[in-house]
């Protein structure tokens, strides 16, 4: 793009936030905000387990590329809407305010999961290097997860230090986050480089490099790109802070493009070091990954386990401290990129107003406030339960990097930026690719994402329909519950994935009835399945099959039904507020199109009729008409002689008067003491008739008194006059020679 070419739809002045951030602090935001625990823990396991070493990196690679995509898409929307709430404001401006709900909507669970999901690591940090210290004061088990007084405490004391912090001093925030970053990113380069140098078996101790099975190599490079958003979801979040660079907004690019390069460089050290040792007991990295679940420790974690074979206490300590540097940065960035989103978005009132306030600080402390309430529950729901609620990012992550891809194509075509007409069309068409990849598994092998993870999806999304509600029941500004199509889009991918959901736990529940029933037949079931006999025990597991297919089955359609009566109540609430707009307009037009006085059609809607009667003239569409001017004798005579209110009811009594003879025609006041008729049909077909009984009624008044008028008519000439007001003038001068006339009958002129 040529420089200067991009020009700020709003330059914000006065309060707000202030600019403060660096480039080398908005770097380490990115990158601190885009790696956290799974960087040590899921890359040396769940990616390795997918694609072995060689799928993983290639993989990565891939990824960063198509990162460096939607990092340009970034760029280049937040040059146009330098605004907090990044994506969010993106959105508002190019698709409207329902697009933009629905992207903070699933924007706000990915960012407060990541942030649950770090929160709640410490206590496995602990459990890993400081044995059972804050295992104390047994809860309960939760899925499989035991949850400890001290844990609890542990997390909520991180929650609460990180957001006084945070609350505090956004410089301080800012220089500790740099600090940190650039401590895990040396601990983990240097780990990677000394294990390099020293594991002595060259590219044999990485064999085999992909993992063997029924997928090829391809199908597993293919698997790690598609999944990457996750490993880098969090770097685009230093654009909810666009208002706070101090440094030229061009710059950001750079900015952005450094920090995807420096996290993909940390993924692949962490990867090609965690298979570059693996225990004397294994043959291969890959027999130590898939014994992982059954060791505890150092072991458990392989690239602790290398750190440890090549460097000894020393690599383990240092790669400890990253790991906590980790988990802090991501802790601080998804906090501030809440805090900015919500700042945003309440500034639209999808939260509170007083959400959008500054403290003395010029940082949005409640919404800060705001995450640290709602977070301070989530260690008591236990670990298995977070990394559910983590898989949403996935899905997150593809909303996220879709909506700011079709952001930058369609203002880039309106725009006539050619480069990012082509970023934001491969960014949108690589979102739907993978958007369709993760939420539909049936069309591949894998299993993308839990089970779990997909009704979390529906409930959220059902929540968001009902959360939509209360913003429609408020806006008073009419701004939300317009694209009815994006809701009822969103309807059905809950219905689908409610399927793909039922289709799963019956899935699971058949199979776990098959392994029953093999059990029994192998004589390995329990005793009390043996003694029911065979027909009973078949019975019994057809049963359970055919109750949790009832179950799902109702569970889908209340979800369904939930959904659609949010949708509808919606609807209504929108049709609601649009009655009482049509009924506002249409009073607010009464009034304006009405004398006040008189009842009668006011100047405001003769202008109308003039232009409406113009625009026929001109198409020659226009029927026969006629005008009629009357102009109200003596009425400064009668306000000068008995006051102003017995002059209104003269002019009352003309108006009467004029209605009287004129009742098939528009009657309007368009002065003071002037009125012009519009006569057509039968009163235009009788129009000398209808002027010689008015003017007789008039000339009958001289003698009583009573009102007097002139008036004067002219006929609309087809061809000759262009326009109303030529027939006017004609019937005005008519009207001038009447008053002539009454004044020689002894009427008052004025």
């Amino acid at each position: 793009m040529r420089k200067g070419k991009w020009i700020r739809v709003e330059e914000k002045t006065g309060g707000g936030l202030k600019p403060y951030l660096s480039q080398r602090a908005v770097w380490a935001l990115a990158v601190g905000t885009s790696i956290g625990w799974g960087s040590l823990v899921v890359m040396g396991t769940n990616y390795l387990g997918q694609g072995g070493p060689a799928g993983t990196v290639i993989g990565l690679l891939v990824g960063m590329l198509l990162m460096l995509v939607f990092s340009r898409n970034f760029h280049y929307m937040a040059n146009i809407y330098p605004e907090a709430g990044g994506v969010y404001a993106y959105t508002k401006n190019v698709f409207g305010y329902d697009r933009a709900f629905l992207v903070s909507w699933f924007l706000s669970l990915t960012y407060i999961s990541m942030f649950w999901a770090n929160a709640t690591s410490l206590p496995l940090f602990a459990r890993y290097f400081l044995g059972d210290l804050f295992r104390f004061g047994y809860l309960y088990t939760v899925f499989g997860y035991e949850v400890y007084l001290g844990e609890v405490l542990l997390t909520a004391a991180a929650i609460v230090l990180v957001t006084l912090l945070c609350m505090r001093s956004k410089v301080a925030a800012a220089h500790l986050m740099v600090v940190m970053v650039l401590v895990f990113t040396a601990g983990i380069a240097v780990c990677f480089i000394v294990a390099m140098l020293r594991q002595g078996q060259g590219l044999a101790r990485f064999s085999p490099a992909f993992v063997p099975g029924s997928t090829g190599a391809l199908r597993q490079i293919l698997r790690i790109a598609f999944i990457s958003p996750w490993a880098f979801i969090g770097f685009e979040s230093v654009t909810h802070s666009v208002e706070e660079y101090k440094f030229p907004h061009g710059k950001l690019f750079r900015v952005l493009v450094i920090s995807v390069v420096t996290t993909t460089a940390l993924y692949l050290f962490v990867t090609l070091l965690s298979v570059s040792a693996y225990p004397p007991e294994y043959a291969s990295w890959l027999d130590y990954v898939r014994d992982l679940g059954s060791l505890d420790g150092i072991k458990g974690l392989p690239v602790f386990y290398a750190a440890d074979r090549y460097l000894g206490t020393a690599g383990v300590v240092l790669l400890a401290a990253s790991l906590l540097c980790l988990v802090l940065t991501s802790l601080i960035g998804n906090l501030r990129a809440l805090s900015r989103l919500f700042y945003a978005v309440a500034q639209d009132e999808i939260l509170p107003k007083r959400f959008a306030a500054l403290n003395r600080h010029e940082i949005p402390g409640k919404a800060m406030l705001l995450v640290a309430g709602i977070s301070l529950a989530i260690p008591f729901v236990g670990r298995t339960a977070i990394g559910w609620i983590v898989d949403v990012t996935t899905i997150g992550a593809t909303i996220l990097y879709g909506f700011v891809s079709a952001a930058a194509l369609k203002t880039a075509r309106q725009r006539g930026d050619r480069r990012e007409t082509l970023s934001g069309g491969f960014g949108l068409a690589l979102m739907l690719v993978f958007g369709v990849y993760l939420l539909f598994p049936n069309l591949f092998s894998d299993d993308t994402l839990e089970t779990e993870t997909y009704i979390l999806f529906i409930v959220w999304s059902v929540l968001g329909f009902f959360y939509l509600r209360r913003i429609v029941a408020k806006d008073h500004a009419r701004r939300f519950g317009k694209a009815i199509i994006v809701w009822i889009a969103l309807l059905a991918l809950v219905v689908f994935l409610s399927m793909i959901w039922t289709g799963r736990v019956d899935e699971r529940v058949t199979d776990e009835a098959l392994r029953n029933i093999q059990s029994y037949y192998n004589g390995t079931a329990d005793a009390a399945a043996l003694a029911l006999g065979e027909e009973a025990f078949l019975a019994q597991q057809m049963q359970s099959v055919h109750r949790s297919g009832l179950l799902n089955t109702l569970v889908v359609v209340g979800l369904f039904v939930l959904a659609l009566g949010a949708m509808l109540m919606n609807h209504f609430s929108m049709r609601k507020w649009e009655d009482k707009a049509i009924r506002e307009r249409d009073h607010a037009r009464t009034v304006a199109y009405t004398d006040p006085l008189t009842g009668v059609k006011s100047k405001v809607a003769f202008a109308e009729t003039e232009q409406e009667t113009d625009a026929r003239i001109g198409s020659g569409s226009m029927e026969p008409f006629a005008v009629l001017v009357c102009d109200v004798n003596g009425l400064k005579y009668v306000n000068d002689t008995f006051g102003h209110k017995a002059g209104d009811e003269y002019i009352r009594a003309a108006s009467s008067l004029i209605c009287e003879e004129y009742q098939h025609s528009p009657v309007f006041r368009t002065g003071g003491d002037e009125f012009v008729v519009l006569l057509t049909g039968r009163d235009y077909e009788q129009r000398e008739t209808l002027l010689g009984d008015f003017n007789a009624h008039v000339e009958a008044n001289l003698a009583s008194d009573a009102v007097v008028i002139s008036a004067g008519i002219s006929d609309y000439r087809p061809g000759g006059d262009l326009r109303l007001h030529d027939v006017f003038v004609r019937a005005d001068e008519a009207m001038y020679e009447r008053k002539q006339q009454l004044k020689a009958m002894g009427a008052k002129t004025r």
